[in-house]
């Protein structure tokens, strides 16, 4: 059997196996022996490749960030950021799904999961925008629209992957996906306040609500400033934020807003680590699945036809890997598919000389675009169970929020020197920058 028939074997298999319900990392680990038996490779090999997948020190993140999301949820400390939120933009048109905007962008902060946020709103705001009138498909398209925040805006679990696996600065993604971030939480209002339902109208709060909303959210919101704070001043590492970030909420946040969770502290830690598991296989089954991908030579091909369409023009080249992992992203979550997609975007971000950073957050929305998107729509998925709607009500009301999504990604895509604006003059290293030879600042590549 020649390399292309297998690789159509494997990734047949894991498709088939998806559409039977089989979880992504099975279905991969079912579709790489199955691939390894038509070749000359051990399956020793494959076996330590999928512990090479896991053994790094910057994976060590994801957990510490999922522990943040679950003890701030869990303890019903969300609940003050919520009311913050409400005070900064419920009297607007849609009220709550404003609110929902708003809301996603702070506790983005502070889990960086998507599934994270998509769980706490539709617990939360879900509920009360039920009460209100709102329409099920629209809170459930809402809720997930604004839950990809997460991907993109550190502590983003999305960017912790892909710059373990790429060998991309961490520090540069978090700090690049702001802007894609912000334009997506403003291009969600906008749409909630000309196209979406009016919610009911409630009045301004003033200076003094507002800072006392605020004022009771500062502790949790500590936790942005320290993840970012740390990171950006070199204190300490992204997984070493996580550690700080946890500690923060252990010995600050709980014992003086919600002592009696204390009891169930070890209820969270179990939870978290049990979360872990689930991203922590997937890593591992893709690892090996990719390296199947590259020993088969497929990435080169891939490679190989993207540079003969758009040669080295890098606009091109990422419009087409955009449509390429848009297609992958309706099948396969973002974790594995940039693991296994890696050595193809590291071949094209050298024939394109196009700046690691911003060809990482380019893929990252690209990702948490197909996070809403059909047939798979994990997010999408997940908000339609919660809320309690069929998945096919939940996409059509999705539809129309597409375009803040894919105008996000042309100006992404087009925009390099805004989107990179942040790291460059916070971190210049991050992005391939490095001190002028006369001291006098920074050079950075065009």
């Amino acid at each position: 059997m020649n390399n292309g028939a297998i690789l159509l074997t494997m990734a047949a298999l894991f498709l088939c196996f998806g559409y039977l319900g089989v979880p992504v990392a099975f279905s991969l680990t079912a579709g790489v022996l199955v691939g390894v038996a038509f070749t000359d490779v051990s399956y020793a090999s494959i076996v330590q490749k999928m512990f090479d997948g896991v053994d790094s020190e910057a994976l060590l993140a994801i957990p510490f960030f999922l522990l943040v999301g679950e003890l701030m949820s869990s303890a019903n400390v969300v609940q003050r950021v919520i009311n913050l939120s409400l005070s900064l933009v419920g009297h607007m048109k849609g009220g709550l799904s404003q609110v929902v905007a708003v809301f996603s962008m702070f506790f983005s902060e502070m889990s960086g999961s998507t599934t994270a946020d998509v769980a706490v709103m539709s617990r939360t705001l879900g509920v009360s925008m039920r009460k209100e009138g709102y329409d099920p498909p629209f809170i459930a398209a809402i809720i997930a629209s604004a839950s990809t925040i997460a991907a993109l805006v550190p502590p983003s679990i999305t960017a912790v992957v892909y710059g373990a696996v790429g060998n991309v600065s961490i520090a540069g993604l978090f700090m690049a996906g702001f802007v894609p971030g912000f334009m997506i939480a403003i291009g969600l209002m906008i749409y909630c306040y000309f196209f979406g339902p009016i919610g009911i109208r409630r009045p301004r709060s003033s200076f003094g609500q507002i800072a006392t909303a605020a004022k009771e959210s500062a502790l949790p919101l500590m936790i942005p400033v320290i993840l970012l704070g740390g990171i950006l001043t070199g204190w300490f590492t992204p997984t070493e934020a996580g550690v700080v970030a946890v500690s923060w909420i252990l010995l600050v946040v709980i014992p003086l807003l919600n002592p009696k969770h204390v009891t169930k502290l070890p209820r969270d830690f179990c939870f978290a680590g049990l979360i872990y598991s689930l991203p922590l296989i997937t890593i591992a089954a893709a690892t090996a699945f990719g390296w199947m991908l590259a020993y088969l030579r497929g990435a080169i091909v891939i490679s190989d036809v993207i540079t003969g369409l758009a040669g080295n023009d890098p606009h091109l080249i990422m419009l087409l890997l955009v449509v390429l992992f848009t297609v992958i992203g309706d099948f396969i979550e973002p974790v594995p598919t940039i693991i296994i997609f890696m050595p193809l975007v590291n071949s094209l971000t050298e024939a394109g000389s196009i700046n690691p950073v911003h060809m990482g957050v380019v893929l990252i929305v690209t990702l948490a675009f197909g996070l809403i998107t059909p047939p798979y729509g994990l997010v999408l998925l997940m908000a339609s169970k919660f809320v309690g709607v069929p998945f096919s009500k939940a996409l059509k009301a999705a539809l129309p929020i597409y375009v803040v999504f894919l105008a996000t990604l042309v100006f992404t895509i087009f925009a390099p020197s805004v989107v990179l604006w942040i790291p460059k003059h916070v971190m210049p290293q991050a992005v391939g920058c490095f001190k002028n030879p006369s001291g006098d600042g920074y050079i950075c590549p065009p």
